[in-house]
């Protein structure tokens, strides 16, 4: 066995750990933790596939913003222990069911049958100065030139919806509007004078 086929296992041993205390911690913290490592863990695997830019995006995007963000949420929500333990094992035979359709799916598409070496020859190692972030560049704004395009259009269409849903105005909240704060005068709208006579100070018997 090369020393890269056992950094291909012992990752690949640590990642299946980090995904199975995802699912089985009843602390979403730690859940969250464990879902850290499994992206770190992948990243890894990507970059023994000589995927170096997947690899640091996955680790930018991922575990930099997107669990961060996740990890502030569900500390900041005040989550019921005793009720997510209860649904927990309520759930618990419908959640094997569905990893085991899983498991079944996943032995049909990469079993021994359909997919190995024999099947797909292993791909001829790169020269130093080989960029995949080039190729993938390349591959993205060519072939799938179209595909890209219409994605872009999508998530555009869903950044407006997310705005449009954010901005409605409601009566009941109590806002500023910066445009009507610009437009205040001086004089009677921002202060009042009042004039009082002056008084003789009471003094004391």
């Amino acid at each position: 066995m090369t020393f890269e086929k056992f950094l291909f296992y012992v990752f690949s041993a640590i990642l299946v750990f980090a995904a199975t205390m995802v699912i089985t911690r009843r602390n979403p913290v730690h859940s969250a933790l464990f879902l850290v490592l499994a992206f770190f863990t992948s990243s890894i695997l990507w970059m023994l596939l000589e995927a170096e830019f997947l690899a640091i995006v996955l680790v930018l995007v991922y575990v930099g913003a997107v669990m961060v963000l996740f990890l502030f949420v569900v500390m900041m929500l005040d989550i019921d222990q005793a009720a997510m333990r209860a649904g927990f094992i309520k759930m618990l035979p419908v959640g094997l069911l569905v990893a085991g359709i899983m498991a079944v799916e996943m032995f049909l598409v990469v079993g021994p049958k359909y997919f190995g070496l024999d099947k797909y020859a292993m791909p001829a190692p790169h020269p130093a100065d080989y960029s995949n972030t080039e190729e993938l560049g390349n591959v993205l704004y060519t072939i799938y030139m179209y595909p890209v395009e219409i994605a872009s259009v999508i998530l555009l269409v869903g950044i407006i919806a997310a705005i449009g849903l954010t901005l409605r105005r409601r009566p009941d909240n109590k806002r500023i509007d910066p445009a009507l704060q610009v437009q205040v005068k001086k004089g009677p709208d921002r202060i009042r004078v009042v004039k009082m006579p002056a008084e003789k100070k009471m003094e004391a018997k």
